[in-house]
Parts: C-alpha cells; structure tokens; sequence
C-alpha cells in the first residue's frame, strides 16, 4: 500500500540523493509493510505502534539484513516526513539496529591470484588468452563483472592506461590498467580480431559471444572460474568474478592505499561498503603476526 506521503519520499529518493531503481522499489515494498504493520499507519502511528511492528519483524523470521533495511527506510521517511512539517516527531529515533555478525568478503591471497593466472594460460589458443584478459582486467581494476563484460572494444584500442567505466546510477569513475593487464588485453584483442570472420561485422564487445547481448554472461564467466581454479588447486567455491574484485579491494589496502582512493576506484557511493574490506585486510595482517613473531606463538 503507497501513500502519498510515501510517494513524495520515494521522489525525493530518486532525484536527489540519485537512488537505483533497484533501491526505490526495496524501499517501497519495505514502507508499504510499515504502512500496514504500523498501528495507524506511518502518518499517525506513535512511538510504541513503530516499536511493536519493528519488534514483529524478526518473530516473521526476517534477516537482520532486512529488517536493518526496514529501519533504515523507516527512519528516513520519518526525517524527511519532519522536514517537510508532516509531523513533528519521529516514532522510529529509539529503533536499534539489529544485531549483525560481520560477514566478511571472500578473497584471494596474492599468490593464488598468480596460480590462478598460471592455470587460465594452460588453456588452449583463443580461450586461456581471453581468460587471461578477464582475469587481469578484474583484478587489476576492480570493475564489477557487468562493468568487465560490458566493456566495447573501442575502450581499449588504444592501450590506455584508465578505462572510463559508467557504473551504478550512470556514475562515471576510471578504473585503473596495470603492465600487465594492458598487456593481456593487448594479447586477447590480437587472437580475438585473427578469430572474426573474413567481411564479417565487428562486435562491438570486448570479450564477444553468442549470448543474447552479444557478449560473454557472467554465468558463463563464472563456470570459467571455476575450471581455472580446480586446475590451480583452489577451492573453486572461493573464486568467482566478484572476488577477485574483493581481491583488487584487499591487496590495495594492504598495501597502504587510502581507504577514499579504493571507495572511488570500486565506485562505492558509501564509505561504509568500503570498510569492510579494512576488516579483511586486518584480519590477515593479525594473522601473519600470530604466525611470525616470536613472543606471538603459542607456546
């Protein structure tokens, strides 16, 4: 159920603070319950009336991950409900959030990075060198698999050193191209061109398919993965597209890169996304210092 109320809210969402589309609907859905939930709904419920229907959230059985999202989008209209003189109280300010265990990404150590790259050049001619390309490009710039697989061809003719990515909400960010990317791409771009068709049209994609968007899927990109990791050894429930974007995260701030630096290079609109990856980085450094240091091992 939508009110106008909301309805003014989910505008504001949208034109000012550029909320995704994906955003906007969760979002309404998650008031659209609080309207119903709500002892009078959003406009005239009180203080108990919110904290009744916020405490039946997890006697449903919801995650803690959606019910912080339902307070979050509760408390929002609430402010914006008092800016705009709706009201001139907020029945969620005692809502606490959930209690949430730390999920921390899945990564890869830099050396199993090294092995993973080692096990895609085993593959035959065309194949292995596109699976090189792929793997160098994520790991080196960080780009979500829709942004890799959907980069044009024409995006890196010419060798260049930064690609130009349009990310969420048609934000546009560089994403770095170390040596060794650049190189592999350089590499692929020759197998790939030898590969079309005499008179053939171009595709426009970089790593083209006959998928229906003409490109290579993530699903596919993905079972690739899996095969290079069983060929290097590794867990291939630990590989998959994002983690080596996890991995691009990780080792740049393990090896001291400013944590807005990695939040603009991953495209993050939050900082908070991107702290956890300071958790991960800690971890492992706590970790090499239990194993190394001599008044740090168990006796």
């Amino acid at each position: 159920m939508s009110t106008p109320q909301v309805e003014a809210f989910l505008e504001m969402m949208a034109v000012e603070r550029d909320a995704s589309p994906h955003t906007l609907s969760a979002y309404g859905r998650d008031l659209a319950d609080a309207e119903v939930g709500i002892a009078g709904g959003l406009m005239r419920g009180d203080e108990a009336g919110v904290e009744v229907w916020y405490a039946s959230l997890g006697k449903l059985g919801l995650s803690p991950a959606t019910q912080a999202r339902r307070r979050s989008a509760v408390r929002q209209f609430y402010r914006f409900a008092l800016g705009e003189g709706w009201r001139t109280d907020d029945p969620s300010r005692r809502l606490d959030a959930p209690k949430q265990g730390r999920s921390l990404p899945r990564t890869l150590g830099g050396d199993e990075i090294e092995q993973l790259l080692k096990a895609a050049a085993t593959r035959d001619g065309a194949a292995g060198l596109r699976l090189v390309a792929l793997v160098e490009l994520a790991y080196a710039s960080g780009l979500r698999v829709s942004e890799l697989l959907g980069l044009k061809v024409e995006a890196v003719r010419r060798d260049p050193a930064f690609l130009i990515v349009r990310g969420k909400g048609g934000k546009e960010r560089l994403a770095p191209l170390n040596a060794s990317a650049r190189e592999a791409v350089k590499t692929w771009l020759i197998a790939r061109d030898a590969a079309r068709q005499e008179k053939a049209p171009d595709s426009p994609w970089l790593f083209p398919s006959a998928s229906a968007k003409g490109h290579l899927t993530p699903r596919r990109f993905a079972q690739l993965l899996d095969q290079a990791a069983i060929d290097a050894g590794i867990d291939p429930a630990r590989v998959s597209p994002h983690v080596l974007r996890h991995a691009f995260a990780t080792h740049l701030l393990e090896g001291g890169a400013d944590l807005r630096v990695v939040q603009t290079l991953l495209g993050h609109a939050d900082i908070a996304t991107t702290q956890i990856y300071t958790h991960v980085a800690t971890d492992r450094l706590a970790q090499v210092v239990r194993d190394k240091h001599p008044l740090a091992r168990d006796e």
